[in-house]
């Protein structure tokens, strides 16, 4: 089961690379924010298909929820806002290379502390050569 969880975190790395470049042109056509609003617009209507034919659970639920669980949407707004607006400058590659550095960055940060119900997880000496290690890589690629 692990190994199917590799697969879709691949093909979502594969995505959004293609997410990434089609934006980005898209965003010099008719503009950066203009773009990000016509990702959030389409995959809107189209999760709320999937949530009318194949939901399970009960939306009305999240207002229930602690607020900060609800952050995820303005995350959102701003990660991919972030790569529309960088891939026109930097291009594809050092955009992905430098949004994976920030990822496990601040991922082993969050599960260092246990921070967002996250399992607790220390920082040791391959996870930094790890970050060291994408540096380089985002050094060479540059």
């Amino acid at each position: 089961m692990r190994y199917i969880g590799y697969i879709f975190a691949l093909l979502a790395g594969v995505s959004l690379s293609f997410e990434g470049a089609i934006y980005g042109e898209l965003g010099k056509t008719i503009g950066q924010l203009e773009a990000s609003f016509y990702n959030f617009s389409v995959g809107t209507i189209i999760l709320g298909l999937l949530c009318l034919f194949f939901g399970k659970g009960k939306i009305s639920y999240a207002v229930e929820d602690p607020k900060w669980k609800l952050l995820g949407g303005v995350l959102g707004v701003i990660y991919l806002t972030a790569i529309v607006i960088s891939i026109p400058f930097v291009g594809v590659g050092i955009t992905m290379v430098s949004l994976i550095i920030g990822q496990l960055i601040i991922s082993m940060i969050i599960e260092h502390f246990g921070w967002l119900g996250s399992e607790q997880s220390e920082i040791n000496k391959e996870k930094i050569f790890a970050i060291i290690s994408m540096v380089i890589s985002l050094i060479l690629i540059n």
